[in-house]
This record gives structure tokens, C-alpha cells and sequence, in this order.
């Protein structure tokens, strides 16, 4: 669908501890933003409606907070999330993405997939033009290393 980016990995670790680097703060900040950036906050309420957010620092583009919401949580499975609804479901004021991701157990580790999700295909390739694969592949690789030594 053109509304939609897909990163897909093969992650050297089980899915358990790849899906517990998504949902624990203290991991997912050592991992989630591209280096040499920084994510210095994560705060994530593991229910439906509960906040998820994060603040990145960049020396270039300084910091950017991320409000959002849980959608779904089905522990070493699934994690979705979306920053076009803020805690408790309320509407955002500046809707971006949904982020679906899937931990499946494959060759000795995790197929590691991210589905983003965008409300249309200019979204999505504006998206792209700010770096998604590139982003994102560098935070899987960070996150591949992370899980791994858990």
C-alpha cells in the first residue's frame, strides 16, 4: 500500500528480549535514536491507551519530543503503537504515523518487521525523504546488538 514503509530484519537475538527492548524505558533509550543521537527520555504505560513517549537530542536537529499512545501489546509478538492519538486515545494535534512491529522467532533469532503506517502516500514518502530506512535500519541494527546481549 503506498500509504505504508516496511523495514524487515534478521535480529541475533530471541524475540522476547527484541520485544523487551520496545517496552522497557531504560532499553529502548539506549537503542532508539540513530547514533550519534540520543533518546534521553522514554516513558511507556505497557496498556491499550497507555502514553508512549520519547525525547531524541541531536546535536544538529536538537531535541524532539514524541507524544503518542499503546495500541496493542502482545508480549516477544507484537508492539503497536502511534503518535496520532496521545494516552487515554485522545486525538493528537499533529498525527504522523502508526508503528506496527513484529517479533517472529527464524533462523536461531528474530525476524524483527516494522510497518509504518500513514494516514496517505504523501505522508508516507515525506516519511521516507526524512530518513525512515535509513533511521530505522540504523536503530534495528543498534537494537540487534542491544537484544543480542540481554
Amino acid at each position: 500500500m503506498p500509504h505504508d514503509l516496511i523495514l524487515v530484519r534478521q535480529l541475533p537475538a530471541p524475540p522476547l528480549n527484541v520485544f523487551r527492548c520496545w517496552t522497557e524505558p531504560e532499553l529502548l533509550k539506549r537503542f532508539f535514536a540513530p547514533e550519534p543521537g540520543e533518546t534521553v527520555v522514554a516513558t511507556i504505560d505497557l496498556v491499550p491507551g497507555g502514553r508512549f513517549y520519547t525525547m531524541m537530542r541531536f546535536e544538529t536537529y536538537g531535541d524532539i519530543p514524541t507524544e503518542g499512545c499503546v495500541l496493542l501489546v502482545d508480549p516477544g509478538r507484537r508492539f503497536v503503537f502511534t503518535d496520532t492519538l496521545t494516552e487515554g486515545f485522545r486525538p493528537s494535534p499533529k498525527p504522523f504515523f502508526t508503528a506496527d512491529i513484529t517479533f517472529t522467532a527464524k533462523d536461531g533469532g528474530c525476524e524483527y518487521r516494522v510497518l509504518a503506517r500513514h494516514a496517505d502516500a504523501e505522508t508516507a514518502a515525506r516519511h521516507e525523504e526524512m530518513g525512515f530506512s535509513s533511521g530505522w535500519g540504523t536503530v534495528a541494527d543498534q537494537l540487534g546488538r542491544l537484544a543480542a546481549t540481554l
